[in-house]
């Protein structure tokens, strides 16, 4: 099926909440993808920070086949070993020792279960970050910072609060009446922005002496990503609860909410629920895939790949800045041609994000080394090469 054909089929059956795909895809290996055509790819997107061992990997492709032929889904009317397995891994990497694990399907998912958290302490305000992404339902919605998309669905819940990432609007802001403060610890949708300096550390200490949850959002930094296992693991923090998911499964649909022993019994039977969550497909993938980022020493490698690239892109042209962490990692440019880059990088066969007008999202498979790392830069380069400042966005 050529492009205008599938595009022409897209256009038919498809709900117009996704804007038309730039390709269809139709295999991946490792860090490589093709399209119908035979045209190869470098994925530097993972899909969205979420294929952590990148496409069909062996440990992937075995789980879900041993699984799928042992045992799906049997509801939460019972439980599985792969479940408790992966309950105690995740308390286990998260340094969660008295804490309780809630899965659930998808990262929106996660901050649901979050929110409901937050409102069993008795109180009904809940503090986001502006520019903040934690999802697209209609409570994951209500704590993003993004009018842009909240607008079109308005009202939404009541008592949440979007402030500026400065400590003095957050102690301005939290209060008796706070239930919650909700971060990101790295704002990914927003174009990989790194809190300020000592902000998580002011968090922590508010919400503490207010007696209100401190919950991060680890869907996109979580898994090893920025080079600990979640990102607050940087700091000497010790959240509440953290919300799960992307890279965990790899590829398979699965988000938890891990608590830690200080909101541990918040919820109680009957208090949230899902028919799919935790089951044993998703959980005996998701063990297989943390297992081998363990085994494999991949969050060190994050680490240490993510510097390689920070020191590649500096000696680009149009590259401004580079934040973030690990592998999850926001080229800033020194002109709205993002969109360009991103269309002229896909030419070259590199698979890249525009975050926003400004800033490439780089979020590769974290099984990346140096083969990969030196033709990313080669490819890039190129890109950037060809896109004069005045580009069109």
């Amino acid at each position: 099926m050529n492009q205008a054909s599938w595009q022409d089929e897209f256009a038919g059956v498809m709900m117009r909440s996704y804007p038309m795909p730039l390709r269809q895809f139709v295999r991946g290996e490792g860090v490589h993808v093709w399209d119908a055509d035979g045209n190869e790819y470098l994925d530097f997107l993972a899909g969205i920070a979420v294929n952590a061992l990148g496409h069909a990997h062996p440990v992937f492709v075995e789980a879900v086949s041993r699984q799928a032929a042992t045992l799906a889904h049997v509801s939460n009317y019972f439980s599985t070993p792969p479940q408790l397995e992966l309950a105690q891994r995740l308390r286990r990497l998260a340094a969660a020792a008295d804490g309780r694990v809630y899965f659930g399907n998808s990262g929106a998912e996660a901050i649901e279960a979050a929110i409901k958290l937050a409102r069993r302490t008795g109180r009904t305000e809940i503090i986001a970050l502006q520019n903040a992404f934690h999802g697209r339902t209609m409570g994951s919605l209500s704590l993003t910072g993004k009018p842009v998309l909240r607008d079109p669905f308005e009202p939404l819940l009541p008592g949440v609060r979007h402030i500026p990432a400065t400590a003095d609007a957050l102690e301005t802001a939290i209060g008796p009446q706070t239930a919650a403060v909700v971060l990101e610890p790295i704002q990914g949708e927003a174009g990989v922005i790194d809190l300020p300096d000592g902000f998580l550390e002011r968090a922590r200490e508010l919400t503490t002496a207010h007696g209100a949850l401190l919950i991060l959002d680890e869907i996109q930094t979580g898994a090893g990503r920025t080079g600990e296992w979640f990102a607050f693991q940087h700091t000497g923090v010790v959240p509440d609860a953290i919300a799960v998911a992307k890279g965990i499964g790899g590829g398979f649909p699965i988000g938890a909410l891990v608590t830690f022993a200080s909101a541990s019994d918040l919820l109680a039977a009957g208090h949230h629920g899902s028919t799919f969550g935790g089951n044993a497909l998703a959980t005996a993938t998701a063990n297989a895939v943390l297992a081998e980022i363990e085994r494999a020493g991949l969050v060190r490698n994050a680490a240490g790949r993510g510097e390689q690239l920070r020191a590649a892109l500096r000696e680009l042209p149009h590259v401004t800045e580079v934040r973030g962490r690990g592998l999850l990692l926001g080229v800033g440019l020194d002109a709205p041609i993002a969109h360009a880059v991103n269309a002229r990088a896909l030419e070259l066969g590199l698979i890249v994000n525009a975050a926003n007008d400004t800033t490439i999202r780089l979020a590769p498979p974290l099984i990346i080394g140096d083969d990969e790392v030196s033709v990313f830069a080669e490819r890039f380069a190129q890109t950037l090469s060809t896109i004069p400042s005045e580009a069109p966005a």
